[in-house]
C-alpha cells in the first residue's frame, strides 16, 4: 500500500470514528489550489474542519505537530473557500485527529481527537 492509498484508508478510519460520535460527514477530501480539508464534519452547532495526520508511532514526535503553522494557514484558507460554497449557520471549528498506526491496516490502531487543535 502506498502513502496515497494509506492516507486514504486513516481518513476512513477517522470519519468512521467520527460518526461513531454522534458527528455527521458532510464531505470529505476537499482539494483547492490553496489547500484542502480532509473531513468537514457537523456536530452541535459546529461546522467541523478536521485534518487527519497518520503515523506508525509517536517516537519521534505526535502526529499533531506535523500540523505545522504553514499547514493550519492552508487548511484555514480552504475552509474559507469552502464555507464560501456552502452556506451554514454553523460555528466553524479546526479539528486534528492522529492516528497511530504501528503496522499499518493490518494492526491494531489508536486514534486520538483534538477538538479546537488550532
Amino acid at each position: 500500500m502506498d502513502n496515497r492509498q494509506l492516507g486514504a484508508w486513516g481518513e476512513k478510519k477517522a470519519a468512521n470514528y467520527l460518526r461513531l460520535r454522534g458527528y455527521k460527514i458532510i464531505d470529505m477530501n476537499c482539494r483547492y489550489r490553496q489547500g484542502e480539508i480532509d473531513i468537514v464534519a457537523s456536530k452541535r452547532g459546529y461546522i467541523v474542519f478536521v485534518e487527519v495526520k497518520l503515523r506508525k508511532n509517536d517516537s519521534y514526535a505526535e502526529a499533531k505537530e506535523f500540523v505545522t503553522a504553514a499547514k493550519q494557514q492552508r487548511v484555514m484558507i480552504a475552509a474559507q473557500l469552502w464555507l464560501q460554497q456552502n452556506e451554514t449557520e454553523l460555528q466553524p471549528r479546526f479539528d486534528v485527529i492522529e492516528i497511530y498506526a504501528p503496522n499499518g491496516e493490518k494492526g491494531r490502531i489508536r486514534i486520538n481527537h483534538i477538538e479546537n487543535a488550532f
